[in-house]
């Protein structure tokens, strides 16, 4: 390093420090929304803050869409819809994008449909996830499209192929087809200019996920990252995988595309691990949790040269280290290998803050009608009403704001 005179480092630093987000600026956090808009979120987020009201709901809310019940799908849409949804098709959509666009905010768009098991499913999913890379290939506001490959394929099927059981000459065939599709939305992407993101999947599934997405890793990362692995890291094995992974990147000479994300079915896999008798995959508490976490993100911005990456969180503290990381190591805020997300809906403080600092910012954008999106939107309310700390810190925001404009 070179020799600086103290009281120019001093000053350095304090430059650098005041120029980093403040994740408690609630003007700029909110002022996307019209004071209308803002006093229906205070309202929907106070009723997801009472888990008895969102466990009755949920349960009701699901029943009464599938059968169609006057008035269900009208309530959805103008609440949890309204609030965690882009639009109920990808024109629809656009409004959505060319406002976070307006606020310095990416898109990352999501076809928020689940739980299908047929090929004519899969098939179907496909065709919508290659409409969405057609679509995102027009818009300069959407570099990114993500999918699951449990939307593309049998969990059953993906479970067999991570035990590593003998497969009948259909599971074969049926295999075969799951690849293809992948192949198929990776190429789409390549070609397009487009890149897509893999989600991570239960554990029990992950390894053929995991061998897909390298594979179209290798093949379509030689000049850019076009397919994103996802790692989830309240599993304690995965910080080591990911770096096995960006260790052949660099060997084999293609650029690692790595999602990072705590973890989303921390009780079903330790349930899973407990009935089934093997050691959880799962940390034991939020401490290691975010401990490991915060490891794999350092060793991300540190190997930008070879890694894209994206920090996809909803928590302050590591959105806050990865933006004094970049500051600390003189890394262009713009750089288009390190980007932050969040989903669309939720920690505005984080994605409105960083964007107006000049970081790299994407909201999470599902899409899709409300019967289609429904178990998303209930996961989303189930999530926050679990989560209570942090709705009560998004609450205490919103209330803040409101008193600042004068609306309470």
């Amino acid at each position: 390093m070179a020799n600086l005179d103290p009281e120019m480092m001093q000053e350095s630093t304090a430059t650098m420090q005041s120029a980093l987000p403040d994740f408690r600026n609630t003007e700029i956090a909110f002022s996307y929304l019209s004071d209308k808009e803002l006093k229906q979120m205070s309202w929907l987020f106070t009723l997801m803050n009472k888990p008895w009201l969102v466990q009755t709901g949920s349960t009701i809310g699901r029943w009464a869409v599938q059968w169609n019940i006057p008035f269900a799908r009208s309530i959805v849409k103008a609440t949890l819809f309204r609030q965690f949804v882009g639009g109920a098709s990808l024109l629809k959509s656009l409004p959505t994008i060319e406002k976070l666009a307006h606020y310095k905010t990416q898109t990352i768009l999501d076809y928020g449909v689940e739980a299908k098991e047929s090929e004519v499913d899969f098939n179907a999913t496909l065709r919508e996830n290659l409409r969405a890379i057609e679509f995102a290939s027009g818009n300069e506001f959407v570099p990114v499209v993500s999918t699951k490959i449990s939307g593309l394929a049998s969990n059953p099927l993906l479970e067999k192929v991570a035990r590593g059981d003998e497969l009948s000459r259909a599971e074969e065939e049926a295999y075969k087809a799951v690849i293809k599709r992948v192949e198929s939305i990776s190429l789409s992407a390549y070609e397009k200019g487009v890149s897509v993101f893999f989600d991570a999947e239960e554990s029990w599934v992950q390894a053929p996920i995991d061998d897909m997405v390298n594979a179209m890793m290798r093949r379509f990362n030689k000049e850019r990252a076009v397919v994103y692995n996802t790692f989830q890291l309240y599993r304690h094995d995965r910080l080591d995988y990911m770096i096995q992974t960006a260790d052949a990147a660099r060997s084999e000479g293609w650029i690692f595309g790595s999602k990072i994300v705590r973890g989303a079915y921390m009780e079903k896999e330790r349930v899973r691990a407990r009935e089934m008798g093997y050691p959880s995959p799962i940390y034991p508490d939020k401490a290691s949790t975010d401990k490991g976490y915060n490891e794999a993100l350092r060793y991300l911005v540190e190997h930008n040269d070879t890694i894209a990456s994206c920090n996809a969180t909803h928590n302050a503290e590591s959105c806050m280290l990865m933006a004094k990381w970049i500051d600390e190591l003189r890394i262009d805020r713009n750089h288009p290998h390190l980007n932050f997300s969040q989903l669309y809906g939720m920690s505005d403080h984080l994605t409105f803050n960083l964007a107006d600092c000049g970081y790299n910012v994407a909201k999470y954008v599902p899409y899709g009608r409300v019967e289609e999106v429904i178990p998303y939107l209930l996961r989303r309310a189930q999530e926050n009403a679990s989560v209570t700390g942090e709705m009560s810190r998004e609450l205490d925001l919103i209330h803040k704001e409101m008193k600042r404009r004068g609306l309470e």
